[in-house]
């Protein structure tokens, strides 16, 4: 049987998708799988790779909680129910309550059309990881680093000369096909991007959505430039009037040629423009002010 893991690195291989999933091997015939997918289909897909290169899964690490991310550890430790599961702290309780996840986003009991499975994964009992830094996790040696923005808390993976780069940074497809690129702390998405593209050593760099590149400084410059895009076009959608948070998204959707089309879509548009509103209010280029009734923000 082939398998369609691709190689990065010697006992470094990925398998793409909508989602990117890493293999690293223990040398014993077993693996570490860093992010599992979106739903059974793609941990099925990812099982009988493994199964193509004779590995057995030793250990399961989320980088972070977005259902995209973890939603195939469930089919896995149907299979191989003496999986740990490690995942930042923050993370790793959201992974085992996927209803925080809809949640927050929402503000209340999310109505049924947020409870999808891109929002709402299966539970699975993630355990938090002791920290950042050089760790082994299912017999493998990694080095955890802080990449915290895109979600609240999230970790890219170095092995040697490779970088699993999660969601700090996207590939340039995903940035044109998504230029709301979602965060929940805009001004970590850009410290995290940054800090990445001052590694020294790294000859590949693999993101959660997208092809693997040796140009990491061409894919941080792309994305730090969309998110930057984002925050001016918040502070645009601002000084054209004081408003609430919804109007102020739809004015930037316009100004980004986007178009939302579920309530998924929504609320998740809805949380970026709230962290670079943040972000602003910080940097002391907007106010929030309550006025009728209405949380609105105005420019200064």
């Amino acid at each position: 049987m082939t398998s369609p893991l691709q190689t990065l690195a010697p006992g470094v291989h990925f398998l793409p998708g909508a989602v990117n999933s890493v293999v690293l091997e223990d040398g014993q015939g077993g693996a570490l799988l860093v992010d599992t997918g979106l739903d059974d289909s793609h941990a099925r897909k990812l099982l009988r790779a493994l199964e193509g290169m004779g590995l057995t899964p030793t250990a399961i690490l989320n980088t972070h909680s977005h259902a995209d991310h973890h939603g195939g550890n469930a089919f896995l430790l149907k299979r191989f129910p003496g999986l740990e599961v490690y995942a930042p702290p923050l993370e790793a309780a959201i992974i085992r309550e996927p209803i925080l996840e809809p949640l927050f986003l929402f503000g209340a009991r999310p109505p049924r059309d947020l409870q999808t499975k891109f929002l709402l994964a299966p539970a699975s009992p993630a355990r938090p990881l002791p920290d950042t830094g050089p760790v082994r996790l299912g017999g493998v040696e990694v080095e955890l680093l802080d990449v915290a923005g895109h979600a609240m808390g999230m970790v890219a993976v170095r092995v040697g000369d490779v970088l699993y780069a999660a969601d700090a940074l996207f590939g340039p497809d995903s940035l044109g096909k998504h230029p709301l690129t979602f965060c929940a702390d805009s001004r970590l998405q850009k410290e995290a991007a940054a800090r990445l593209g001052e590694l020294a050593g790294v000859r590949l760099v693999l993101p959660g959505h997208g092809e693997p590149t040796g140009d990491l400084a061409g894919l941080v410059a792309a994305n730090l430039a969309a998110y930057e895009r984002t925050t001016g076009a918040v502070l645009e959608a601002v000084r054209a009037g004081a408003a609430p948070v919804d109007e102020l998204l739809a004015r930037v959707c316009a100004a980004l040629g986007v178009e939302m089309t579920n309530a998924g879509a929504v609320v998740l548009g809805r949380a970026v423009v709230s962290a670079h509103l943040t972000e602003l209010q910080e940097a002391g280029a907007v106010e929030l002010r309550v006025e009728g009734n209405r949380l609105t923000f105005a420019s200064l």
